[in-house]
């Protein structure tokens, strides 16, 4: 049996190891020791200052094949309504250095009061360079995972969560799927047609660069444009 990241090192360590992935997530982890930051996002953290938190990416092997885990958040929200996102959140204290496993146990713990996904059936396999989201103030390292072991999961507080799903990686690579955001501003980004919402920022761009550094990425009309309302 493999172990999966709730197995502890001797400093009370969450263990990060290849071993045992499925074949189709090779490049994923071979990606994760290899990709720079600017190859990621033009938004890098500052020297010093942000937030630091972690979120989840998630992989898993259901009916249709490889998927991925997602989260809507609630409406009724103030900021970011109705944006779809993996699950993750700010470091806590309890979490620990976030130089060390601090983030990837953010990372999960988060991902468990989100989800209620049982993080022992979870095995992370890489970090990625961590990322900067200028609106909010957030560095984010995006902690890669596979779930070897798959739970239960769904919206804990439907105050803030409106669903939890899983998309197959079949359905993002789809160039149907595929299209660019036009935010008001003028910035824009890729983004994703799937499970009858639109996934694009932060997220977006995190699942866009993967499929394209593991070799996944299908020709797609990059001239499909969806706009953003002023509210995004």
């Amino acid at each position: 049996m493999h172990a999966g990241p709730a197995a502890f090192g001797p400093a009370g360590s969450v263990a990060v190891r290849e071993e045992g992935l499925p074949d189709w997530l090779e490049p994923v982890a071979r990606m994760a020791r290899t990709v720079r930051p600017e190859q990621l996002s033009r938004f890098l953290p500052p020297e010093s200052g942000g937030r630091q938190s972690a979120v989840l990416i998630l992989f898993g092997e259901g009916p249709h094949g490889p998927e991925l885990l997602l989260m809507e958040r609630a409406g009724s929200l103030r900021s970011h309504a109705g944006q779809l996102s993996f699950p993750g959140g700010a470091l806590d204290p309890e979490d620990g250095d976030p130089e060390a496993d601090g983030l990837v146990r953010a990372a999960l713990r988060e991902a468990e009061e989100e989800t209620g996904l049982d993080p022992a059936g979870v095995q992370v396999f890489g970090v990625l360079p961590r990322l900067y989201i200028p609106v909010s103030g957030f560095v984010v390292a995006p902690v890669l995972a596979w779930w070897r072991s798959p739970s239960p999961f769904h919206a804990v507080d439907p105050a803030e969560t409106a669903r939890v799903f899983t998309v197959p990686v079949a359905d993002l690579t789809d160039p149907a799927n595929r299209a660019t955001t036009v935010h008001p501003s003028g910035h824009r980004g890729p983004a994703f047609l799937v499970e009858s919402a639109l996934v694009w920022g932060f997220t977006a761009g995190v699942i866009d660069r993967i499929i394209h550094f593991a070799g996944w990425e299908r020709p797609w009309d990059r001239g499909k444009q969806v706009p953003l309302d002023w509210r995004s």
